[in-house]
């Protein structure tokens, strides 16, 4: 009992420590965007969009000499985007708690360079599904300390108690209606930048629990949902080349999808200081357990130039069968410019 007594104490002194938090600051900093966009498909209406974006952090320390960080982007009209509190310690690495996304494996979705946005990203829908993990919804995220690994690799390991995708507020739960979620969520993700120069490997692995179909026959599901990722990046003089592959198995049954396998390239180059081109391609194949497969197959060309506080950015992009349809109703086209200025 003596024990247990000054076991309890000792941890409260610790939580207390912790709960000290010394008087921070809040900063914002932004920007904002104009668009053009003009697509070769359907009825577009008016091309002109814009969007401003801000990000507040705000900062403190722990009495124990823990650093606390908070960000909160509002890249939209009316929502948040994507929040974040980060705890970093000074000896056991950094906990994160998200609710925006790109921890996890999500954060290797798509690591191609680029001159500007992702393949799907810039306006011309594309519809295909990359892996996202716990990490696609709220989660927390672990990144171990950097003295605990060998020199350039960086590590993480996420968990979501129940990982279904939502982002929920405070004194909130998730509840998706029909979700086959069971039990804790895990990822693990790493990357390695000291095998050579301008060389970066990356891979990730996922697992998500779910019902089986023998625990309930309506979800149709006959195994956990399992999510890798693989590929690399190499930078030589103004250019960067890259590579990945990705799937998705859904282990589901019947006639569903069984899995999503994705591969993407790219190659980006730097004129100079305020010049930078690329041309990246993403292949996203569909397949069913009855046999059946449909890819998508999206290329883009981009520029983006400086000017000082402003960016002009363009993206020649087109799709075929994009959301998987093999008809022409798939296929999808279209450019979009953007001027983006920084505060």
């Amino acid at each position: 009992m003596n024990k247990f007594k000054i076991g309890v104490s000792a941890l409260c002194g610790s939580l207390a420590a912790i709960s000290a938090v010394n008087a921070g600051e809040m900063s914002v900093s932004g920007g904002a965007n104009m668009t053009y966009t003009k697509l070769g498909y359907g009825n577009t209406g008016n091309p002109l969009g814009m969007a401003s974006n801000m990000t507040f952090t705000g900062s403190g320390e722990l009495d124990n000499g823990s650093t606390v960080t908070m960000n909160i982007a509002h890249n939209d009209k009316n929502v948040y985007s994507g929040s974040d509190i980060a705890i970093a310690t000074p000896s056991m690495g950094t906990f994160t708690y998200d609710e925006g996304g790109g921890t996890g494996i999500d954060r290797f979705d798509d690591k191609m360079p680029t001159a500007w946005e992702e393949t799907n990203g810039t306006g011309v829908s594309a519809g295909f599904t990359t892996v996202s993990g716990v990490g696609g919804g709220t989660d927390i995220e672990w990144t171990l300390p950097a003295d605990m690994l060998p020199d350039g690799v960086a590590a993480y390991v996420s968990i979501s108690p129940k990982a279904d995708g939502s982002k929920n507020t405070d004194k909130s739960a998730g509840g998706t209606v029909g979700s086959d979620v069971d039990g804790l969520g895990w990822d693990i993700a790493a990357s390695h930048t000291g095998l050579a120069d301008g060389l970066e490997v990356f891979g990730g692995w996922s697992i998500i629990p779910k019902y089986k179909a023998a625990d309930n026959a309506v979800t149709g599901v006959t195994g956990d949902k399992v999510s890798k990722v693989l590929g690399a990046t190499y930078a030589v003089g103004g250019a960067t080349i890259g590579y990945q592959y990705s799937i998705e198995d859904l282990n589901s049954a019947g006639s569903g999808t069984s899995h999503y396998a994705n591969n993407a390239y790219g190659v980006s180059f730097s004129v100079n200081d305020d010049l930078s081109i690329s041309y990246g391609m993403h292949k996203s194949e569909r397949n069913t357990n009855n046999g059946d497969s449909v890819e998508v197959e999206a290329q883009s060309i981009q520029i983006a130039y400086s000017m000082g506080g402003a960016t002009l950015k363009v993206a020649e992009t087109e799709v075929d069968n994009a959301a998987y349809v093999s008809t022409t109703a798939g296929d999808n086209e279209g450019t979009t410019i953007m001027l983006s200025l920084a505060f």
